[in-house]
């Protein structure tokens, strides 16, 4: 056959066959140099941060402030100079706490320096003067202008990162501070045009601009899903969204406060055994308002924790403020627009809390409480984010912080939550607070994807579908907890079309822990992803049937499967369909790089440890080389390298030239064609070696989303 590939005549030296090319690049990319031209002097390299922070222990918005006052240019030599100067002013002007004295020597020594530095102020009322207290200079008592107090009362509350110029008179009177306040500047953007914004973001394709928001928060990308770009991109609602309740629950290390502490100057994180009612809301004694009163949003990191213990006060206001936007001091009611973000650890898995109790299990006994908790707009399942990893931080460009802080402060006064409404309608039966929650969390994406109101129908479907997912999560837990409440059918209807019922991914992997004892609980113990209906987990022996016997129960037409979802397989995908074939032909141009060889490898195993170890399987893989000769030739080690172990297992593999473009499928001789839409590619890349679970059982790996349709060719 002249598609023939003769992996004989490869040259076959030792060689490693990595995953992916080593790829020095750095000349921008096609996006860098469009998101320049569109928003010249409002982006920055993301990985120029790293380059400049050295020890100085400032959020990331603090030196991008910086960044983007010298560096904000896809111009390598501009942007050299300008790390340069960021980190002489650094060198020079940050203050260190080892090094406070000698910055207070400088002080005196020049009369006037200026220093970056955390600044808080309080009210000293026996005096009836502003004083200022510099967190790492260790000075207190300096006198403020109200005027300065007024036009940036954050310092009042928690204190902001600012450059300030410091003067130095000693006098006789040792009741006087001798540290004088010159200048402050809060660090942060002072103006920018809202109209060019928006008219910049026509410009870019939704992909491109979810892409440039993905690269803003710092991370890359291309190692991310749809999905995870989304839950990413559901972080920012509370900074675009007034009064929005966001909680985010699970394992260690995957970036849950990371946003809250470094993305925003308009937002405040602190830990969850600091709340009190004085510094969250008034201090009755002196009319003091707190955080709630003056920050955008206040998030309260490692909050969970059964054994904590909390003010039953502090709750009963934090639910009245979360439900009325207001809380009272003494007999007076004040409002305020402050999100509220709840994020901590669990320390159990999704299965065996959907077993035993549920997704609020690990929150302080205060809160567990559904009265508490019907006021959450939306439940990030924090167990589908990845642990962050090095090589998930970007190099490309993104907005300078500052500036999308202010953007998206700006967009807090408008309302989006109806735009849905020209395609769709809710169900019927949805609450009026379930409802709320659908509408916030669909405001803030529209405003965060598409600010410029120019979104298609399936667009504004799939964020709609992801407001109405994260609400159903926090309501069907309540359902747990409070068997009082009616349950909700959750979905949509197009105006003209028929009604989708939206489903947790939760929900679709563990249906039997998920509806336990519910009107929807699945009684036959199957696994809804499985085509066959086996029972969860049954693999290898146990899934083996007669061949007629299965051949009697399979299923035909289209599966759908979302991304991040667990529990999925070549075995139960593919192998009841193989099972008992002696011919197999795959079509994947894709099996180029050496995680897909491996998925190739993978499913030859399953093959031969299903057949009779005296019979042989014909399996011919039509595929695609690649281009460039160097990686050719690691892709023909790689498949020669399969075959010679295939032989050897009763497996006689033929590799051939795919015709077929980008069609992925199989064909069998006992009569089965399946459509694969992402090929054998349909698993995310694991990155811990062989210790990780998934590396040896695929039941274990997290999947991307794609399809199957199984077909029944009639001979």
């Amino acid at each position: 056959m002249s598609d023939h590939i003769d992996l004989t005549e490869a040259a076959l030296d030792e060689q490693a066959l990595d995953d992916d090319p080593a790829d020095a690049v750095t000349e921008p990319t096609a996006l860098d140099r469009k998101i320049n031209a569109h928003f010249p002097g409002a982006v920055v390299r993301k990985d120029l941060v790293k380059a400049v922070k050295g020890n100085a222990i400032v959020p990331s918005y603090v030196l991008e402030y910086l960044l983007g006052q010298f560096a904000a240019t896809d111009d390598e030599a501009t942007i050299q100079e300008g790390i340069e100067k960021v980190r002489r002013i650094l060198a020079e002007h940050y203050v260190h706490r080892n090094e406070s004295e000698l910055v207070k020597s400088k002080i005196r020594e020049k009369g006037r320096f200026r220093i970056i530095d955390r600044v808080s102020v309080t009210l000293n009322e026996k005096d009836d003067v502003y004083q200022a207290s510099f967190a790492n200079l260790g000075i207190s008592g300096v006198v403020v202008d109200p005027s300065t107090v007024n036009a940036n009362q954050k310092l009042l509350v928690g204190g902001v990162w600012c450059l300030c110029d410091i003067e130095y008179f000693h006098s006789d009177d040792a009741r006087l501070v001798p540290w004088i306040l010159g200048r402050l500047q809060p660090i942060q953007m002072s103006s920018f045009d809202y109209a060019g914004y928006l008219a910049a973001r026509a410009e870019f394709t939704t992909d491109e601009w979810i892409e440039l928001l993905i690269q803003s928060i710092g991370f890359n990308p291309e190692m991310f899903g749809r999905r995870a770009k989304m839950l990413q991109l559901i972080r920012l609602i509370p900074f675009v969204e007034r009064n929005y309740n966001l909680v985010e629950l699970g394992p260690k290390g995957t970036g849950k406060s990371h946003i809250y502490s470094e993305f925003s100057p308009h937002g405040m994180l602190i830990s969850g055994g600091e709340i009190t009612v004085p510094k969250l809301f008034v201090n009755n004694a002196n009319g003091k308002i707190g955080l709630l009163g003056y920050w955008d949003v206040v998030a309260f990191d490692e909050f969970a924790g059964k054994k904590k213990r909390a003010d039953k006060a502090l709750v009963d206001i934090m639910k009245n403020y979360m439900a009325n936007k207001s809380f009272s001091r003494g007999v007076e009611t004040l409002g305020a627009e402050a999100s509220m973000v709840f994020v901590g650890n669990t320390s159990h898995t999704v299965p065996y809390m959907l077993k035993h109790s549920d997704l609020f299990d690990e929150l302080p006994e205060s809160y567990h409480d559904s009265a508490y908790l019907d006021r959450l707009h939306f439940y990030i399942p924090g167990w589908e984010i990845d642990t962050i990893r090095s090589e998930m931080f970007c190099g490309g460009y993104g907005f300078v912080v500052d500036y999308i802080a202010e953007v998206l402060k700006s967009m807090r006064d408008l309302d989006y939550s109806d735009r849905y409404q020209r395609y769709f309608t809710l169900g019927s039966d949805i609450s009026t607070r379930d409802r709320d929650g659908i509408h916030k969390t669909f405001s803030g994406l529209m405003k965060l994807l598409y600010p410029h109101e120019q979104a298609t129908a399936e667009e504004i479907e799939e964020i709609l579908h992801f407001a109405v997912e994260g609400r159903k999560r926090v309501k069907d837990q309540i359902l747990r907890i409070d068997d009082t409440m009616a349950a909700v059918k959750f979905g949509y209807k197009p105006l003209a079309g028929e009604w989708t019922a939206v489903t947790t991914l939760e929900e679709d992997e563990y249906p039997r822990h998920y509806h336990r004892g519910g009107p929807d609980a699945v009684d036959d113990g199957g696994d809804l992803t499985d085509p066959i209906g086996r029972a969860p987990g049954a693999v290898g022996a146990e899934a083996v049937a007669l061949p007629g016997a299965i051949t009697a129960e399979l299923f035909q037409g289209q599966r759908d499967f979302v991304e991040n979802q667990r529990g999925l397989s070549y075995e139960s995908l593919l192998m009841p369909y193989l099972r008992g074939a002696s011919e197999i032909e795959l079509h994947d141009p894709y099996i180029r790089m050496s995680h897909q060889g491996r998925n190739l490898v993978e499913l030859l195993a399953l093959i031969a440890s299903a057949k009779d170890p005296a019979d042989e399987v014909k399996f011919k893989l039509f595929t695609v080389l690649e281009a460039a000769p160097e990686y050719q030739k690691k892709q023909l080690q790689m498949l020669n390298q399969i075959m010679e172990g295939s032989a050897k297992q009763g497996i006689e593999m033929e590799v051939a030239k795919d015709p077929g473009g980008h069609d992925r499928w199989i064909r069998t001789d006992n009569g089965w064609r399946i459509n694969l839409g992402r090929g054998l590619d349909i698993f995310q890349k694991q990155d811990g070696g062989w210790l990780e679970f998934g590396s040896t059982r695929q039941e274990f790996r997290q999947v991307r989303a794609f399809g199957v349709t199984y077909i029944r060719e009639v001979k």
